[in-house]
């Protein structure tokens, strides 16, 4: 057990979830880190969201927040087009239809200020005469696209996703591209959550 080793990681836009590719500046090696071999993300992020990824070698993790049986929370902020309208947010707190079925409630509201996240390399493209609003959405479960396909399913198009949390884990004070520890109290915390200690 003193082998495991866990790590998170703020993965930039337009970068990969993976550690090879034809194109290197476009994967997880951008990151600043010497990686073991062994070590792999759990789940992944879409090139173009960025934020919170758990890497780790340790198997019985990995399994417990891919398989869908164990529902575990994430929570992303979304730059989304326009201001949500109440309607919205209950669609999203109730489950949104998609063409893949109902997604499960989620936890959405709406942001009192911008936070204060790194700037988005390049920037998303700014309109002035369309406002912008940053939605918390927390879910339990990892369809493809999610939160984008549910913000435009309620009619507000996502312009900038990040994950911001997975479970105890929080990006805080992180840059894109860097890569740290978890702590022992982190450590403890995420493998109790997900009964693994």
């Amino acid at each position: 057990m003193s082998n495991l080793l866990y790590l998170i990681a703020y993965k930039p836009f337009n970068v990969l979830t993976q550690f090879s590719g034809e194109k290197p500046e476009e994967t997880l090696q951008v990151l600043d880190y010497d990686f073991p071999k062994d070590v792999y993300p759990v789940g992944r992020l879409d090139k173009d969201s960025e934020g919170l990824l758990l890497l780790t070698n340790d198997k019985r993790l990995n399994h417990k927040l891919l398989d869908p049986k164990f529902k575990h929370e994430r929570e992303y902020w979304a730059q989304v087009e326009k201001i949500p309208v109440q309607r919205a947010l209950e669609q999203l707190n109730k489950g949104v239809k998609l063409k893949d079925g109902l997604t499960l409630p989620a936890k959405a509201r709406i942001l009192d200020t911008e936070p204060d996240l790194p700037p988005r390399d390049p920037p998303i493209r700014f309109r002035a005469n369309i406002p912008t609003a940053w939605l918390s959405l927390t879910l339990t479960e990892g369809r493809n696209r999610q939160v984008r396909r549910m913000t435009a399913a309620v009619g507000f198009p996502t312009l900038r996703l990040i994950r911001w949390r997975m479970e105890n884990l929080f990006l805080a004070e992180m840059q894109p591209g860097q890569v740290r520890v978890l702590t022992d109290i982190e450590r403890t915390e995420l493998l109790k959550r997900l009964k693994l200690k």
